[in-house]
């Protein structure tokens, strides 16, 4: 009998081995006593219990929120903002297999260090890195400084040089990339003034003192009159000026009328006043500001600088010849040009108090001194006011009222250029097209039913003559059949 157990002591043994191998040592599936997750206590809890728990504490440290320090500037952001939460779910795996898992000298070594300091593993962390980015270009860059860049004033005649001033420009992505490496590190529910540094750069200002000094030659000059003008269209005219004047432009760079004098409010300096709006004209705050760039317009076209964009008004205006306009309207008609020499220009306007509006375009003058350039305006078309007769049945027999209307036309704009008086040049700057609008008569038909009949067909032959005529025949009906006047 002896030797029989001692024969099967090895089997047995090895037998007790494998059973110690097994995944679990008991049915029990619950977390032994002393285990954490990240910040969590989840002893004695289920992976279901301790994925919940876990849930909570996630939502915990993302009502925390963070200070994105933009330069001197604070941002707060709630960690919810990025989209944080718990990334590592085999952890619960892990957790409750500890002291249960493995053979019988590793489990009891996991339990007994269990039951003396414990085991707390490591909570991992994720983000929506497009929320992160989305928060960064929404809330931070709104905090960037554009450099400013060096310019000019000018006073009694002379320019005076203004430095530039260095500008701080957000580095969007490597922001993100600190705010990501911030999440995936040391995160609990007590992370008390939270600072992540965003990244920024510095971003110079263009032009010097040297290359300012070049602008000091007049390239173009233009003048146009609104002496007929109410105050508050002269007040438009002067707000507009005042907005353009002072601007420098660096070789290539572009300016756009409607962005610099606009918005159009009575905040900006503008009033309401006459403008063009579908053929008619109608009051609009800034009514008149088409004026301040015309008068632009054909100074830059005499600095010869490019233009990149031009529209006519949709009627004609009188106070520069046909195809020399240049309509601004919303953001679909707008006057750009580019600054195409080599070096700053300066922009000058101002009005004046015999009512007149000036641009000048200062620069370098690289032209031929026996260079001159003017323009000419050609009219190509001509269609007069059509008259168009109605009646009003409102109004009585002999009322006659007729709209101005005006004439159509079509144009082009030529520049010449002569060099020692002699053309060498002649090219098309652009076409323009105005168009008229009918000359409208309306005469009253309330009345006699005979005469009323007689006008209405001359109104329907659109016969303006003969419809005067039935008017002074109803005229002169009325005047018979007045009683005569009181004696005194």
């Amino acid at each position: 009998m002896k030797k029989l157990i001692k024969r099967l002591l090895p089997v047995v043994c090895l037998l007790a081995l494998i059973a110690g191998t097994t995944v679990y040592a008991a049915a029990d599936d619950t977390i032994l006593k002393g285990v954490s997750i990240g910040g969590v206590d989840v002893s004695g809890m289920t992976r279901d219990e301790a994925s919940r728990a876990l849930d909570a504490y996630t939502q915990r440290v993302s009502a925390q929120t963070v200070a994105l320090m933009v330069g001197s500037e604070t941002v707060e952001a709630k960690l919810s903002d990025f989209g944080l939460a718990w990334s590592n779910k085999d952890v619960l795996d892990e957790a409750i297999g500890i002291g249960r898992v493995g053979n019988i000298v590793k489990r009891y070594k996991e339990q007994k260090d269990l039951q003396h300091s414990g085991k707390t593993l490591a909570l991992e962390w994720e983000s929506d890195k497009a929320l992160v980015k989305s928060f960064v270009e929404e809330q931070c860059t709104k905090y960037d400084q554009e450099a400013q860049n060096a310019s000019l004033t000018r006073e009694n005649g002379a320019f005076n040089f203004v430095a530039g001033k260095q500008g701080i420009e957000l580095d969007v992505d490597a922001s993100v990339q600190a705010i990501l490496d911030y999440l995936d590190t040391g995160l609990t529910d007590e992370n008390a003034e939270a600072k992540v540094e965003l990244v920024t750069r510095i971003t110079e200002p263009e032009g010097n003192a040297e290359q300012l000094a070049n602008v000091k030659d007049l390239l173009g000059t233009f003048t146009t009159s609104f002496s007929s003008s109410g105050a508050d269209r002269s007040k438009n005219l002067k707000s507009g000026a005042e907005h353009i004047d002072g601007t420098v432009l660096y070789p290539g760079e572009a300016f756009s009328t409607y962005e610099t004098v606009s918005p159009f409010t009575e905040e900006n300096g503008y009033a309401m006043a006459g403008s063009y709006l579908n053929g008619e004209v109608v009051d609009s705050m800034g009514g008149g500001i088409c004026q301040v760039s015309t008068t632009l317009y054909n100074a830059v076209l005499r600095a010869e600088l490019e233009v990149t964009e031009r529209s006519p008004h949709s009627m004609i205006v009188h106070y520069v010849e046909l195809s020399e306009d240049a309509a601004i309207a919303g953001t679909y008609k707008d006057f750009k040009f580019i600054n195409s020499t080599q070096y700053p220009v300066y922009i000058e306007g101002y009005t004046t108090s015999d009512k007149k509006i000036t641009f000048n375009v200062y620069g370098k003058e690289t032209r031929d001194s026996n260079r001159t350039v003017t323009f000419e305006s050609v009219k190509t078309s001509e269609t007069p006011a059509k008259t168009i007769l109605t009646e009003n049945g409102g109004l009585p027999l002999g009322h006659k009222s007729a709209s101005k209307g005006s004439t159509a036309y079509t144009a082009e704009l030529y520049k010449v250029v002569k060099v020692n008086g002699v053309e060498t040049e002649r090219t098309r700057v652009n076409k323009s097209s105005y168009r008229g609008s009918n000359r409208v008569v309306t005469y009253g038909t309330a009345g006699d039913p005979v005469l009323s009949e007689n006008l209405r067909a001359a109104i329907a032959l659109q016969d303006e003559a003969l419809a005067d005529a039935n008017v002074a025949a109803a005229n002169a009906a009325a005047a018979a059949a007045a009683p005569p006047p009181a004696e005194p």
